[in-house]
């Protein structure tokens, strides 16, 4: 697919996407319709009217690519294309469920194993993220556009790490310790990728955790913005899994986290 084609189905999603964002804090402030999955995860109105903003806009735009989201797949069968879109539509549920503010509304297009395309919407923060290849990585913020890059954006020194939990495990703390990391903030969703690819933050350490519909959009965000990413033992972190699980992960803002 050429870079323009790219560009173009990137930029007819962020309308939708910013409809979207709108539509979930509606529906959370008339009250939440909420229901219990077979996994035991929540599922609440708004993430199937999201959901169904953001299909129906890739079918029209892509009517020829798969989609799969979280709230149709069927984990019983295997995906075998190496083309297609992944849809998070509310990354956090349970975050959005209690009122918070950073949950997430996701899609991304996998293109033989990497995410190329990333839309992150972030909708109580007014902020949009998205990316359609390398070196073109934006942030939306209150309607004003800029390129992101990485690039450390605040005046210090220290390492801040973000974290998917309070209580990082042993094993993630020591890994943290190999970069002299000075701080961990906890944060929810697919918006700790895209706080490292403004520079806000430098570095996430994951053991296996969530499918791969979780972090797609927000892999491509920060890897188009010039983050590393990887596995913990530095192998490439790569979509198109057959049972949608996500291996282990390592997020770098750059090399040197000081820079």
């Amino acid at each position: 697919m050429s870079p323009d084609k790219l560009k173009y189905i990137a930029c007819n999603l962020i309308g939708t996407f910013e409809k979207a964002g709108k539509v979930s804090v509606n529906l959370y402030e008339k009250g939440l319709k909420i229901e219990i999955k077979e996994d035991n995860s929540p599922v609440s109105n708004a993430d199937i009217e999201v959901n169904n903003l953001i299909t129906n806009k890739i079918l029209e735009l892509t009517p020829d690519i798969p989609i799969i989201s979280e709230e149709t797949v069927n984990l019983k069968e295997k995906n075998k294309n190496k083309i297609f879109w992944l849809i998070d539509p509310i990354d956090g549920t349970k975050e959005f469920i209690a009122g918070k503010d950073e949950y997430t509304l996701n899609a991304a297009l996998v293109i033989n194993q990497v995410p190329v395309i990333g839309l992150v919407g972030v909708p109580k923060k007014n902020r949009l993220f998205y990316t359609y290849g390398k070196n073109n990585s934006f942030l939306i913020e209150n309607s004003i556009e800029r390129k992101i890059n990485c690039k450390k954006n605040k005046n210090r020194n220290d390492v801040f790490a973000v974290s998917s939990t309070n209580n990082p495990s042993s094993f993630i703390l020591d890994k943290l310790k190999e970069f002299k990391v000075a701080q961990i903030v906890k944060m929810a969703s697919s918006y700790k990728f895209c706080v490292i690819a403004c520079g806000e933050f430098d570095i996430y350490a994951a053991r296996e955790r969530a499918n791969e519909w979780d972090y797609a959009a927000g892999h491509a965000v920060a890897a188009n913005a010039g983050a590393i990413i990887t596995t913990l033992d530095e192998k490439p972190f790569l979509y198109g899994k057959e049972d949608y699980k996500n291996p282990s992960l390592l997020i770098k803002r750059s090399l040197n986290l000081n820079d």
